[in-house]
């Protein structure tokens, strides 16, 4: 629903690469205050260095798998349908849950398969209401920006009227 998407090919680049970096920055907040909280007084700041070395690119490779197998999903699933609204990307999410989950069974895998469908169907939901609160605000503005044009062009109007009668007078002489 994005207006600004690359088309289907780069964008699944561009989203492996964002899904990266996003789980890598993630990953380094949370694996250096874990490594802080667990390392001994003195070395705190150290252990939080080394536990973010070595888990935070873990992560990251975890968020890029998510983003690329749903962008491939959804856009397969663009392609297919010719369309792209609102079903595409819940499907995807769907998909990518149960995907990702497979190993673990067929059960586990239905599991969060449903709830990679719930999950992007609140987002969904929550970017359809922000596009028609959007609009709202900008039907409001364009509204008030015609009121002002036409009282704009009202007093032009009758300026232009009061001109033209002034003209239409006959001139008095006095004598």
């Amino acid at each position: 629903m994005a207006m600004r998407e690359q088309p289907c090919p780069y964008r699944i680049i561009d989203d492996f690469g964002g899904a990266f970096s996003m789980g890598c920055f993630a990953g380094c907040i949370f694996y250096f205050l874990k490594g802080m909280s667990f390392a001994p007084k003195k070395e705190r700041f150290f252990g939080g260095i080394q536990l973010l070395k070595r888990r935070a690119p873990i992560l990251g490779g975890s968020f890029a798998l998510w983003g690329g197998l749903f962008s491939i999903t959804d856009c397969t699933l663009m392609h297919l349908r010719n369309q792209q609204d609102f079903i595409n990307p819940i499907v995807a999410g769907a998909f990518t849950g149960g995907f990702l989950a497979i190993r673990a069974g067929t059960r586990i895998a239905v599991r969060n398969a449903i709830f990679g469908g719930i999950i992007l169907g609140f987002i969904q939901l929550a970017e359809v209401g922000m596009l028609k609160m959007q609009m709202r605000e900008e039907m409001k503005r364009m509204q008030q920006q015609q009121q002002q044009q036409m009282a704009e062009m009202q007093e032009m109007m009758e300026m232009q009227t009061n001109r033209a009668s002034k003209k239409q007078q006959p001139k008095v002489e006095k004598y």
